[in-house]
């Protein structure tokens, strides 16, 4: 009895809204990373190649960018539930496109959809934040890694064993139709959410259309009332976004192209026709197997660390971990591929929690969704320019190129944290 009393107080957080996001995003994750795991390969057999990879992230990033102001600033002011149910049937529909594209042209096309559907993702962040109190945030962020670890760790399986039984090419049509439903079903859920917000406005259409200048002023001007460390905080966010998108499609196309996992390419076969990329895929799916296994285990673990020692050394250590997995990954072979990638997962496993852990800690409730806004707008412009930059770079430089600026840039991030970005005691957390 003692024990379950204990864990009830440790896990008191888990209902409302909390919840219901937790269950949506268990249905969105696991549905989202079955494609994931080939996606890069899929684009490449629609006609594409790094720099088009590169193309499509940045229109994905700068369409993201566009929203991240108008979507902090209603989240502020007309609250955040109607935004997240609402928008989440419209980033449903965006994978019908992916499902039935005959040229990675509409890839691009239904990126673009999606990421301008997600102008409600600063109220995601924010209603995250308004549900979990200040003891228990790095807990709830971690959670959060957790479950959604847990829900994708059949992903790389199944789409392996979609591209194996019916062919890279129709596999992945089937991945997008499996991940089109689930998330009809998660924006379905998603209207069970009640407003956290308090004094939210009522809603008023011809308002929204004209915030976006308003909007635009206040998400720019919130940075002289935040706390000085937020902003550099941010400014680590954007070296760090910058680096790790500008490589993010590339990681398959080197493991099949370069370090050849399945054997040489036949550049006279169709690419879901060659015997060594078939193989390669393979192999991939072992690796990411192994990722999302690897970051299950370290979720609870490491969630309970930051809340104990703090949020500002996980975040340095992450940085400094992409140093080592960035060069057993150029350098490496088969063997040495998964602890690269399980060093990159676990990299993003803290940073994710302990950015957003003491972001919460920083930032005032009230100004959550325009900081959260704000954030994203330029994170995302750095991201489009980091995926465009990787892309160009591998193609017309060289492939090692983008990886070996990676450690550079992680860094440079550590050395701004370390000594620019002030934590809060846990007698200052806002709450």
């Amino acid at each position: 009895m003692e024990l379950i009393k204990k864990l009830r107080d440790e896990f008191s957080f888990f209902r409302g809204n909390y919840l219901i996001l937790v269950v949506s995003w268990i249905l969105m994750d696991f549905a989202g990373e079955i494609p994931s795991t080939y996606y890069p390969d899929y684009v490449i057999q629609l006609g594409g190649n790094p720099t088009i990879l590169g193309l499509i992230t940045a229109v994905s990033f700068l369409a993201l960018a566009s929203v991240q102001f108008p979507g902090g600033y209603l989240a502020d002011k007309y609250g955040r539930k109607w935004l997240i149910s609402s928008l989440t049937f419209g980033v449903a529909l965006s994978f019908t496109l992916y499902a039935a594209a005959p040229s990675w042209h509409f890839i691009l096309l239904g990126a673009l959809i999606a990421n301008l559907c997600l102008l409600y993702q600063p109220a995601l962040i924010a209603m995250i934040s308004d549900s979990l109190p200040p003891e228990k945030r790095g807990l709830g962020f971690s959670i959060l890694n957790l479950i959604m670890s847990v829900s994708t760790t059949p992903g790389p399986a199944i789409a392996l064993l979609l591209v194996t039984t019916y062919g890279s090419m129709m596999g992945m049509r089937i991945a997008y139709i499996i991940v089109t439903i689930m998330y009809f079903i998660a924006a379905i859920v998603r209207t069970r959410l009640k407003e956290s917000l308090k004094n939210a406005e009522k809603l008023d259409l011809k308002e929204v259309l004209r915030c976006y200048p308003q909007s635009l002023k206040e998400g720019i001007n919130v940075w002289k009332v935040v706390p000085r460390s937020a902003f550099f905080l941010f400014l680590s966010r954007l070296i760090m976004g910058f680096a790790f998108i500008m490589n993010q499609n590339l990681f398959l196309v080197y493991a099949f192209y370069v370090l050849q996992i399945g054997g040489k390419p036949n550049p006279n076969l169709r690419p879901e026709n060659d015997p060594a990329l078939q193989l390669a895929r393979q192999k991939w799916g072992y690796v990411m197997i192994a990722v999302t296994i690897c970051m299950i285990l370290f979720s609870y673990p490491l969630g309970k660390l930051i809340d104990k020692i703090g949020r500002k050394k996980p975040i340095v250590f992450s940085c400094l971990l992409i140093v080592p997995a960035t060069f057993l990954f150029v350098y490496g072979n088969y063997t040495l591929l998964f602890v690269s990638v399980i060093f990159m997962g676990i990299s993003q496993l803290l940073a994710f929690s302990a950015f957003q852990t003491l972001f919460a800690d920083l930032v005032p409730q009230e100004q959550r969704g325009k900081v959260t806004g704000s954030m994203g707008f330029f994170s995302y412009i750095f991201m489009a320019l980091g995926g465009l930059t990787g892309g160009l770079l591998y193609d017309y430089v060289h492939p090692q190129f983008p990886f070996l600026l990676m450690p550079i840039l992680a860094v440079s991030a550590a050395t701004l944290i370390t000594f620019y970005v002030y934590e809060p005691k846990p007698e200052e957390r806002e709450l």
